[in-house]
């Protein structure tokens, strides 16, 4: 059974054509990054027109390349939510149409249980059997969540960001400092120069849930820590970097900062860790948890990936290649193939929901 899997959430346009559930077969994505970087961040107006250019050429590419005609598919899965409502209609109004237009089978897909799949069907790939019960940490931009998940691919959510998810706080710490939009993958490349012990940050403390996160008060901190010091020319140099290169390699973005800042960046990273690894160590051990799949964008983080190799970790933790890491159309397609199976279709009703739920 191939299934096309389409993907408007955000600011990636991404179809790609999987099969039985493990093989991908393709897999393409178009890229805004152009087009968000000198706003220093995703504009959701600009985000929709950019899916409506790039929809169509993007699909035909995924059959293109898993040589894949319309009338081979089996279903289509898209992604229902949560994200940009703008940039979901896209996507779900073109996987409608297709869908009617062959008609197959419909199948919405949550982009949180999506990331999951990232890791499930690398895991197939390899003939490796995550276990269950599993727990889930879901690390992006939009989402920094904690699930239980059972052998029966049911959720219960344990804990979620009370305000900034983590990957937000990398950008919004990034764009403060002059690195630009996107700015974790900048401060993943910076931090080994620094050291993470130079700056302390001290760790969220919140009532209620033990197991939510909050990013917030460490954004605070490094505003102070800026606003502290004379960073105005530093900060100069890197944005007058930025406009004569959209894309610095790390050893120019080392030409233009200081020992200091690369501290800050070090630790900052460190203590983002530090919070994600902590609370997911404990919700493992309250779960009995068998397994940790850590998925999203930022699970591309080399510094999170180190760490969770090393640390004492209830359990084997489990990490999606970096390509699938971020948003794409292949784990959105694997999630609906298990969907399909279940027979948990949709109709052409389904609307599409920015702040849809998985547990």
């Amino acid at each position: 059974m191939r299934i096309l899997g389409i993907e408007t959430s955000c600011d990636e346009t991404a179809a790609a054509v999987v099969e039985d559930g493990e093989r991908i077969l393709s897999s393409a994505v178009a890229s805004q990054l152009a087009t968000h970087g000198p706003y220093g961040g995703v504009v959701p107006e600009l985000a929709s027109r950019e899916h409506l250019r790039a929809i169509v050429p993007v699909v035909r590419a995924a059959l293109r390349d898993s040589s894949t005609e319309f009338t081979d598919l089996t279903a289509i899965a898209v992604t229902q939510g949560p994200g940009l409502v703008g940039s979901l209609l896209v996507g779900m109004t073109y996987a409608k149409s297709l869908a009617f237009a062959l008609g197959i089978p419909l199948i919405g897909v949550n982009h949180i249980e999506g990331h999951i799949h990232a890791v499930l069907i690398e895991a197939r790939q390899r003939g490796e059997a995550i276990e269950f019960p599993s727990l889930a940490l879901v690390v992006s931009g939009g989402h920094t969540h904690l699930f239980e998940i059972n052998a029966e691919m049911t959720y219960r959510l344990l804990g979620k960001t009370r305000d900034d998810a983590a990957g937000e706080a990398f950008d919004k710490v990034a764009k403060l400092l002059g690195f630009g939009y996107p700015g974790g993958p900048v401060i993943d490349q910076l931090a080994p120069f620094g050291s993470p012990k130079a700056v302390r940050f001290t760790p969220a403390r919140m009532k209620g849930n033990a197991l939510d996160f909050s990013f917030s008060g460490l954004k605070t901190a490094v505003l102070r820590w800026f606003e502290a010091r004379d960073m105005a020319e530093e900060v100069k140099r890197r944005r007058a970097l930025l406009r004569s290169n959209p894309r610095p390699t790390p050893e120019e973005w080392l030409a233009v900062t200081p020992r200091e800042t690369l501290d800050l960046l070090a630790s900052f990273q460190a203590t983002v860790i530090e919070e994600l690894l902590r609370r997911a160590s404990a919700a493992a051990e309250e779960i009995g948890a068998r397994s940790l799949i850590v998925s999203g964008g930022v699970a591309c983080n080399s510094g999170l990936r180190a760490a969770a190799q090393s640390a004492a970790l209830p359990c084997p933790v489990y990490f999606p290649s970096p390509k699938l890491s971020t948003d794409n159309a292949a784990m959105i397609a694997a999630a609906g193939f298990e969907k399909l199976r279940r027979g948990e279709l949709s109709d052409f009703s389904m609307p599409a929901k920015a702040n849809l739920t998985l547990a």
